[in-house]
C-alpha cells in the first residue's frame, strides 16, 4: 500500500491539473474558447476578432473608399469624380483629400496623370498639397529626434518647404476650400510656425469652415506641448472650441483629446475618473445623437468614448461605442500603442464582461 501511495497522488494530481484546463477552457477569453482576442460573450455579440481588426482603416465610407482603392490601382478618375460629387461640402471634401492623398505618398503616377489631364484642377491641386506634407513626415520616419538622423531631418524639412508651394497654388486655385490651409496647419507642425502666423492662418480657416473637425483637431495638435504650445494652450483651444460649437459637430471631443494627449501615463485609470473628465465625456455623448452619420470622423470620437467610457467602469456605455465601430482601429487611441488591435479587443473585452 505504502508503495501505491506515490502513484495515486499522481494521478489525482494529473485528474485535478486536466479538470483545471477544462475549466479554463470554457472561461471568457482564454484562448481555448475562441479566436484571438475574442471570447464567446464577445463573439456571441457579433463582434470580430482581433486578426480581423484593421489597423490601417478608420471607418468604412465607401465613398471615400472606391475613390482611394482606384487611387491604388492607378486610376485617377473615381477620385475626380468623387471630388465632384462631394461639392463644397468641407469635411468630407477634406476627409478625401487626405485619404487620396496618402496613396500618393506612397505613389504619385496616377495624381500625375490627373493633373495632367485636368490642368488647374483644384481637387488635384489639394491632394498634392496634403501629399507632399505626407511625403516630408515618410521621409523623417517616425523615431524620436534622438533617433533621426541629420539626413532624415534635411529631407523632411526640404520636402516641407515644397510642400509650401504646392499649398499655396492649392489655395490659389480654390479660394474657399479650407482643406489646403488645413494642410498648412500641418506642415507648420513641422516647419514651426510661429503663434502669430497660426493665428492668422487659423482665422482664414475659420473664415471658410467655423466648426470644422479635421481643421480643429490639426490646430489642437499644434498647440500640444509636444509641439509648439502647452497643455494650458491645448485645454484653451479645446474649451473655447467646444463652448462655441452648435450640435452635432463632435468638437466637444477636442476636450477628450487634449486631456488625452497630456497624460503622462496614458493608460492609468485614475486620469478618466475625476469629476471634471466624466462631465467631459458626458457631453461629448450629448453631441453624438445630433451628429451627421457619413461624419468622417463619427467612427474615431466613438473609439476614444469607448476607451474614456472603459476607464470610468461605464461598461455598458462603452459597449455602444465598440458596436459601432468594431473592425477598424485605426484611430485614437489605440494607434497611439504598439499593437492597437490587441488593445482595442482587451478593452472591449473589458466592456463585454463588465456589462455582463
Amino acid at each position: 500500500m505504502a508503495r501505491l501511495l506515490p502513484l495515486l497522488v499522481i494521478a489525482l494530481g494529473i485528474f485535478f491539473w486536466y479538470r483545471s484546463r477544462r475549466n479554463a477552457a470554457g472561461r471568457p477569453g482564454s484562448a481555448a474558447s475562441s479566436a484571438p482576442g475574442l471570447s464567446k460573450e464577445a463573439a456571441a455579440l457579433g463582434f470580430l476578432p482581433q486578426d480581423r481588426q484593421d489597423t490601417e482603416r478608420l471607418t468604412h465610407d465607401p465613398q471615400i473608399d472606391g475613390a482611394r482603392e482606384a487611387a491604388e490601382h492607378g486610376a485617377w478618375e473615381p477620385a475626380a469624380r468623387a471630388m465632384a460629387a462631394i461639392g463644397r461640402d468641407w469635411e468630407r471634401r477634406t476627409a478625401l483629400v487626405i485619404a487620396l492623398a496618402h496613396v500618393a505618398a506612397e505613389e504619385d503616377a496616377w495624381l500625375t496623370a490627373w493633373q495632367a489631364a485636368c490642368p488647374g484642377d483644384p481637387g488635384a491641386a489639394a491632394v498634392r498639397a496634403r501629399s507632399t506634407v505626407f511625403l516630408a513626415g515618410k521621409l523623417r520616419g517616425s523615431g524620436y529626434a534622438k533617433d533621426t538622423s541629420a539626413e532624415q531631418f534635411e529631407a523632411f524639412h526640404r520636402v516641407l518647404l515644397r510642400a509650401r508651394e504646392d499649398i499655396a497654388l492649392a489655395m490659389e486655385l480654390d479660394a474657399e476650400d479650407p482643406s489646403p490651409h488645413v494642410s498648412d496647419l500641418w506642415a507648420g507642425l513641422g516647419l514651426g510656425y510661429p503663434h502669430a502666423y497660426v493665428d492668422e492662418l487659423w482665422a482664414e480657416i475659420t473664415t471658410r469652415a467655423p466648426f470644422h473637425f479635421e481643421a480643429h483637431y490639426g490646430a489642437l495638435q499644434y498647440w500640444c506641448a509636444k509641439w509648439h504650445g502647452s497643455e494650458e494652450l491645448a485645454r484653451a483651444f479645446a474649451d473655447k472650441a467646444a463652448a462655441g460649437a452648435p450640435a452635432g459637430t463632435l468638437l466637444p471631443a477636442l476636450r477628450l483629446i487634449a486631456h488625452f494627449e497630456h497624460l503622462d501615463r496614458p493608460l492609468s485609470a485614475k486620469h478618466y475618473r475625476t469629476p471634471e473628465v466624466a462631465a467631459m465625456t458626458d457631453a461629448v455623448l450629448a453631441d453624438l445623437p445630433a451628429v451627421r452619420p457619413d461624419h468622417p470622423r463619427l467612427a474615431e470620437v466613438r473609439h476614444l468614448l469607448a476607451f474614456f467610457l472603459v476607464q470610468q467602469k461605464r461598461h455598458a456605455e462603452a459597449l455602444e461605442q465598440f458596436r459601432a465601430v468594431d473592425g477598424c482601429v485605426g484611430s485614437l487611441p489605440w494607434d497611439y500603442f504598439g499593437d492597437p488591435a490587441k488593445l482595442y479587443c482587451d478593452y472591449r473585452e473589458r466592456a463585454v464582461q463588465g456589462a455582463k
